[in-house]
């Protein structure tokens, strides 16, 4: 692919994920604050769009999912999965709080209405949708086709970088410049040096492992303050 199509393609999420919560918001006559309590949802949606994306560009240069992102069994040893999930979980956590720290001068900081309740029967299922299909769209994406294919090494690395981090701006979608530069930071740490390592190594297992276990982590938040607030808020006043 030119240049130029694998940017379009890299902008993707953007765009679905703007486009996504306006119709929605249009839809049920609703705030987008009223909207971004489902965004856990519109991810999971939008997930599925990227990965039928993928597959079809991946159709048409006649390679496999795995070959995209240079996936070979027995390529990680457990301890470097195990590295890889642990820090990635420190700087993904670290990114969330420094970045609070910038925008909002608290420290730690974290955005507690990205954790809404939702019917606990759809929290359920997204437990089974969401960690998987995220790991897999944006790591296919981002990975596989910006670091993978930009060939110049420092735009190969910056671009996918960036855009994996802008595109956390827009989930969910407030027109709030503090809060879309909060996500923005939060995030662009971690993918700067996802990027990175992955430019180096060309090993995608220990970043998706990392990646779908902050993923589940996620959603299952999600599903105690579906079912259980009161407990969900005596987890966050002991952390």
């Amino acid at each position: 692919m030119s240049k130029t199509k694998i940017i379009t393609v890299l902008l993707l999420r953007i765009f679905l994920f703007v486009f996504s919560f306006l119709s929605l918001s249009l839809l049920l006559n609703s705030s987008l604050s009223q909207v971004g309590r489902w965004w856990a949802i519109v991810c999971s949606v939008c997930n599925l769009i990227t990965l039928f994306v993928i597959f079809k560009l991946t159709r048409s240069q006649n390679i496999t999912y795995k070959q995209l992102i240079n996936y070979h069994q027995y390529q990680s040893s457990y301890r470097a999965i195990l590295i890889g999930v642990i820090v990635i979980l420190v700087i993904g956590m670290g990114g969330m709080f420094f970045a609070g720290y910038i925008v909002y001068g608290e420290f730690p900081y974290l955005a507690k209405d990205l954790i809404e309740p939702l019917p606990v029967w759809l929290a359920i299922l997204n437990i089974f949708i969401l960690p998987l299909s995220t790991t897999l769209a944006e790591d296919g994406l981002y990975l596989g086709i910006g670091v993978n294919q930009l060939s110049n090494r420092w735009i190969g690395l910056l671009i996918p970088a960036l855009l994996y981090a802008l595109q956390h701006s827009f989930i969910p979608l407030y027109f709030d410049m503090y809060y879309m530069l909060y996500r923005f930071l939060s995030f662009l740490p971690l993918t700067l040096l996802i990027c990175l390592w992955y430019q180096k190594n060309h090993n995608p297992v220990p970043i998706m492992v990392g990646h779908f276990i902050i993923n589940l982590a996620t959603v299952v938040q999600i599903l105690i303050m579906s079912s259980n607030p009161e407990i969900f808020y005596s987890l966050v006043i002991l952390v």
